[in-house]
């Protein structure tokens, strides 16, 4: 798990240009320095979506529900393969054929993400996943109704909650 605060990520403008780069420390400590992110909802062919309950060790939003895969991007890569290595790496999948959905900004307290939403369509009888335990405690596939029923009970993440507004939809309609 990353947590070293003197890494570097990169800073952006809100069309995803890098216009410099900040450590993890400046950009987690309040400096609303924008630097992009990347979220993989893994979606059931049967309508679930995958979320991973985060590691207890986790700077931000420990032990909430969130996002199946989310991360920061590299100074040195894209989105796209961001994505990719952030899901070998949290849940030892291949998301080369994620498919990349939207891009928004998203602000809490102490931090300003670039979100770069990305779907994986999987069988949830077949998924297999083994997750590194130093940054996800747990993963389960949920229904749709069950998401709404946890959304306000403080289990999830205010940015899954967020974003569960703007994702469940699209999944839907999928």
């Amino acid at each position: 798990m990353k947590t070293v605060s003197d890494e570097l990520f990169p800073v952006v403008d809100p069309d995803g240009n890098v216009v410099g780069s900040a450590t993890r420390g400046e950009c987690h400590g309040g400096s609303m320095l924008l630097h992009p992110v990347v979220h993989l909802h893994v979606v059931g062919s049967d309508g679930s979506l995958l979320l991973q309950k985060r590691s207890m060790a986790k700077d931000i939003q420990p032990g909430k529900w969130d996002t199946a895969v989310g991360g920061h991007v590299d100074l040195s890569e894209t989105p796209s393969q961001a994505v990719v290595r952030e899901a070998a790496e949290e849940l030892g999948i291949d998301a080369s054929a994620a498919e990349f959905v939207q891009r928004y900004i998203f602000e809490s307290e102490v931090e300003r993400e670039l979100v770069h939403t990305f779907f994986l369509t999987v069988n949830p009888a077949t998924f297999n996943a083994s997750f590194a335990d130093d940054e996800i405690d747990e993963i389960r596939f949920w229904t749709p109704q069950e998401l709404t029923a946890a959304k306000g009970t403080g289990i999830l993440t205010r940015n899954f909650e967020l974003e569960m507004e703007r994702i469940l939809p699209k999944i839907t309609d999928r």
